[in-house]
């Protein structure tokens, strides 16, 4: 069952104020349980071996004329 805002809110108006804690407690329950669940994986020390490739001439000076690149 989908549900949208509005139906939700109107579910929401027609508890006492003691659920609506509750409701509010649980919901503050649900996001700290989901941001549980997205954390953020650190990568593997290594995880990037053989991915990255280096010219042979990576320390070599570059060979251009200032005059054509403006």
């Amino acid at each position: 069952m989908k549900m949208n805002q509005t139906q939700l809110y109107t579910k929401l108006s027609y508890l006492p104020s003691e659920l609506k804690s509750e409701v509010n407690d649980f919901i503050d329950f649900l996001i700290n349980k989901r941001k549980k669940q997205i954390k953020k994986k650190k990568p593997k020390f290594g995880c990037a071996k053989g991915q990255i490739f280096m010219s042979s001439d990576f320390d070599e000076p570059l060979n251009y004329n200032i005059k054509t690149i403006w």
